[in-house]
């Protein structure tokens, strides 16, 4: 331990929803607890999620006289993961599953507020619960619940090693400013430091190289927790399934009216309120200004003839192919989804529509045009739409000709203007499902089961063989292991538990 060191019953790493849950946990039950967060404010993955939440025997669902439970929902999650579903890990699926009542009511004591219940196959009830005004709301609430308990919240503090005794982990070393600091825990140290879609190393080890290029869409993800818990023997379970690369819009340079929004309680009940009474049409703008800034195009757009181009102008892949692995590999990163009036009539109504969220609306190509004038692109010519889009007109003008004289397939030519484009869009990786090795009070585990006394994971990093597919689950399991695995580090030591 470093000279500049303090003492605290536990030691959290990582401010994010599972971070803070931990935090708060421990200190409810009357621990001491210093939170470490490398970035200048908490929240990490959890303020960039869509901000929906899957839960059983909610108020909501009550209320929408839906009769629902944790069993339900344990099957269904199998059917989500599909061929992965042997990969699972029960135990912590059960964990998840018997918790989300209490982990929603938790939030909503602390002021967080809910839309819902929404539907999301293969769920066979409506169990989605959406956050308003924006994901931001979590972090708000739970960081101010923190600071009334007394959490130490160290902020632009980055945790670098974890320090032992006797086989005990006993404190973490970090670095706050560019000075040493060492943070000792009497109890137990709970790594809530997300995942490592942002490592290089970390998904080229466990996916490909191919994979470790594609950006992250949370830069600080880089799987801090994991190595750290790595040096001291333990293992990361389903290492290589990752959540990309997807294709996203860039966001735009300035927030929308949504994001900006502050979660103050009386503004997401107003919010609640009109959601529940008003009608769609009404709403509608609000739900695109969000849609239309969150999420990528719908990969049916390339089935019915758009291509990808990049910033040379060139045709780069077969779109109905790897199209998202492809666009990492170009200039920037980026690329532009093209296509004519045919398949612009066609996505400008239901069943063909550009972006979606489940449960919450669907995006056409006129709502882009009203929301994202910075990503749409329209033409006579194309030449035209190449200037609009900043590309080689020359080369942009062969890679549409070679497309329609065959490079095709079955796929209708693009040769009926006027033109359109979308993007620049940019392949991402949202999240990687390797989760440090632990047992159902998330004390992390070495490749030989046996466990590391005096340290926890919760969230991404302590995932453990877990799968969340489909929306709200990994929220869902960051409050959840977050509340856990606090409460067992407050007890570490004091009560014989390691």
């Amino acid at each position: 331990m470093t000279a500049e060191s303090e003492t605290f019953d536990v030691v959290v790493v990582g401010g994010g929803g599972a971070g803070l849950a931990a935090a708060a946990e421990a200190a409810r039950l009357g621990r001491s607890v210093v939170l470490l967060e490398k970035n200048p404010e908490p929240g990490g993955s959890t303020s960039w999620s869509v901000g929906s939440i899957t839960v059983t025997n909610s108020l909501h669902q009550k209320k929408a006289g839906i009769q629902d439970t944790p069993q339900e929902h344990f099957e269904d999650m199998e059917k989500h993961a599909g061929r992965l579903a042997p990969r699972d890990n029960p135990v912590l699926r059960r964990i998840l599953v018997e918790n989300t009542t209490d982990m929603l009511e938790w939030l909503m004591r602390l002021g967080v507020v809910f839309v819902g219940p929404m539907p999301e196959p293969p769920h066979r009830h409506d169990r989605m619960h959406n956050v308003v005004p924006n994901s931001r709301s979590f972090a708000y609430h739970l960081a101010r619940h923190c600071r009334r308990l007394g959490v130490d919240m160290r902020l632009g503090t980055t945790a670098q090693r974890l320090v032992t005794e006797g086989g005990r982990v006993v404190g973490v070393e970090a670095n706050a400013g560019g000075a040493a600091r060492g943070f000792q825990a009497r109890g137990g140290v709970v790594l809530a430091s997300g995942d490592y879609s942002a490592s290089y190393d970390l998904k080229a080890e466990f996916a490909s190289p191919q994979l470790a290029a594609v950006d992250a869409v949370n830069v600080s993800a880089t799987g801090d927790g994991h190595r750290m818990a790595r040096e001291l023997g333990a293992v990361v379970v389903n290492g290589d399934i990752i959540r990309g690369p997807i294709m996203r819009f860039i966001p735009p340079t300035r927030e929308n009216f949504l994001r900006r929004l502050p979660p103050w309680r009386p503004l997401a009940v107003s919010m609640a309120w009109c959601y529940e009474r008003l009608p769609q049409w009404l709403l509608r703008p609000f739900l695109m200004s969000f849609l239309t800034t969150a999420l990528g195009p719908s990969p049916e757009i390339y089935k019915e003839g758009a291509i990808l181009v990049n910033r040379r102008g060139e045709r780069f892949t077969d779109e109905l192919g790897t199209p998202n692995l492809d666009t990492a590999a170009q200039p920037e990163r980026i690329a532009w989804i093209v296509f004519d009036r045919e398949v612009a009539g066609k996505f400008s109504a239901w069943p063909h529509y550009v972006s979606t969220a489940p449960g919450v609306s669907y995006a056409y190509l006129a709502d882009y045009r009203r929301n994202r004038a910075d990503i749409y692109h329209e033409a006579r010519t194309v030449d035209g739409l190449a200037a609009s889009m900043g590309v080689p007109g020359e080369a942009f003008a062969r890679a549409v000709s070679a497309y329609n004289a065959g490079a095709r397939g079955s796929r209708p030519a693009l040769d009926a203007a006027p033109f359109y484009a979308l993007g620049p869009v940019k392949s991402y990786v949202v999240f990687t499902d390797g989760g440090l090795k632990v047992d159902p009070g998330l004390r992390v585990l070495r490749g030989d089961g046996s466990v590391i006394p005096g340290l926890y994971a919760a969230g991404s990093a302590g995932q453990g063989g877990l799968l969340l597919e489909g929306h709200g689950h990994h929220l869902g399991w960051a409050f959840i292991s977050g509340r856990i695995a606090g409460r067992n580090a407050a007890f570490a030591g004091a009560r014989g538990h390691t």
